[in-house]
């Protein structure tokens, strides 16, 4: 299994030991569980190539939360160097129920400033819970990360690999298979061994 590894090149150095602990174990979580294991096919990479940009977003307010957001499309649309971006929330919106009322805002925020199409954000929660799923179901961990998260896709750059992938309409379907087979104690540890 692989360690974590720091990306400097693609992050603002961190001011804080808190803020070195959230990168580093989100890193650990994309390294050890969804490239590991094969959750996100196209992941390995980014992550190799160095082009993923983690950004933590320590705001509590959701005005300041959306506008951090926004930067990041801008940040997006003036670095081609950069290919997919991750925003952390290491201390807000760790309630499921606000956190989809937040996806939610901002999807509509994203849509209104011109991103649809452009950007596409994927959600990622420690207490993610699929629609109609048990909480210990452990198809679940395919979306929970160690803090809160939006992942900000390019959808240009998505559509190019989907394109060259065979059958990505599976990849939901092999993953709820896998997590299921690993079982939730498991998926249970690899999530906690990233603290």
């Amino acid at each position: 299994m692989g360690g974590c590894i720091y990306n400097t090149r693609m992050t603002t150095l961190p001011t804080s030991n808190t803020e070195f602990k959230a990168i580093s174990q989100t890193q650990k979580w994309l390294n050890t569980v969804i490239i590991e294991h094969s959750i996100c096919p196209f992941a390995k990479r980014e992550f190799v190539n160095n082009t993923i940009y983690y950004e933590l977003i320590e705001q509590s307010g959701i005005e300041q939360q959306l506008e951090q957001l926004i930067i990041n499309c801008e940040k997006l649309d003036n670095d081609a160097a950069i290919e997919t971006s991750l925003l952390i929330f290491p201390d807000s919106l760790s309630d499921f129920d606000d956190y989809l009322d937040f996806l939610e805002i901002a999807d509509a925020l994203m849509h209104k400033q011109g991103y649809e199409g452009i950007y596409q954000l994927a959600s990622f929660h420690p207490q993610y819970l699929f629609a109609d799923s048990d909480e210990n179901d452990a198809s679940n961990y395919t979306n929970r990360s160690p803090y809160p998260m939006l992942h900000l896709l390019r959808e240009a750059s998505l559509e190019k690999v989907l394109e060259s992938y065979p059958n990505p309409e599976n990849i939901p379907e092999r993953n709820i298979e896998l997590t299921r087979n690993l079982g939730l104690n498991t998926m249970q540890k690899l999530l906690s061994d990233c603290f």
